[in-house]
Parts: structure tokens; C-alpha cells; sequence
């Protein structure tokens, strides 16, 4: 089993965090919450789903 980086694992906070607020706002998905354009905890979460992804290099990527 490879281990995570520290991409990943701020993935798996950001996940987990994410997930929180959900439950807590009684929501399945974001872009049902009323902040979900300025909000900064799924920004947070885009920015290191991005992160994860592209190993915290700049610039483009392919999926």
C-alpha cells in the first residue's frame, strides 16, 4: 500500500470537514447551502482536491 502525501492527507481533512458542515447544515451538497459561492471552507476544499491532483505544482494538468 503506497502512503498518502501531504496532499492527500489535506485532502482527507478538507473531506472530512467538508462532510461536517454538510451534516450539520442538513445538506447533501454544497450548491444547495445558501453561501456556496463565498463560502470558504469549499474553497478551501477545491483549492486542495486541486492540490492533491497536481502535487502542488502550478499550471495545468490533465485528468
Amino acid at each position: 500500500m503506497q502512503q498518502k502525501d501531504r496532499f492527500e492527507l489535506h485532502l482527507d481533512v478538507m473531506i472530512v470537514k467538508l462532510q461536517s458542515c454538510q451534516k450539520v447544515t442538513e445538506l447533501k451538497s454544497c450548491s444547495s447551502c445558501e453561501f456556496y459561492l463565498r463560502c470558504e471552507l469549499r474553497t478551501d476544499y477545491v483549492k486542495s482536491v486541486y492540490n492533491s491532483m497536481s502535487k502542488g505544482d502550478t499550471g495545468g494538468f490533465e485528468f
